[in-house]
């Protein structure tokens, strides 16, 4: 699964770069690809391309605040969620998902 991520905490610092760690690594696990964007205090690091956004089979927002450029991921499945829900069980969450997904994918077929 190809998965676009914004993530964002209150501060700004902790939560966020914790969240983007945790991500990684349980995509890595699972075999998907991840890209994710951070927002925060010193502003937008890893900005998702166009590309990268029209491959995705999801857009996963794990945020505790508003977030700018949402409005990028209009044409695919977008999941949001706390950035606490992230960092507790990041593979579960990545897993369901995927889940999630498929099923609607095989709903439209």
């Amino acid at each position: 699964m190809k998965i676009v991520c914004v993530c964002a905490c209150t501060s700004g610092i902790a939560h966020t770069y914790l969240a983007k760690a945790k991500l990684e690594k349980a995509a890595k696990e699972l075999g998907d690809e991840i890209h994710i964007e951070t927002q925060g205090t010193i502003g937008t690091e890893n900005a998702l391309t166009p590309e990268q956004i029209a491959e995705a089979d999801v857009a996963l927002l794990a945020v505790d605040i508003a977030t700018t450029g949402n409005e990028r991921f209009k044409n695919i499945p977008t999941v949001k969620v706390g950035t606490s829900l992230v960092v507790k069980a990041p593979k579960q969450l990545l897993e369901k998902i995927e889940e999630e997904v498929k099923e609607k994918k095989s709903q439209k077929e």
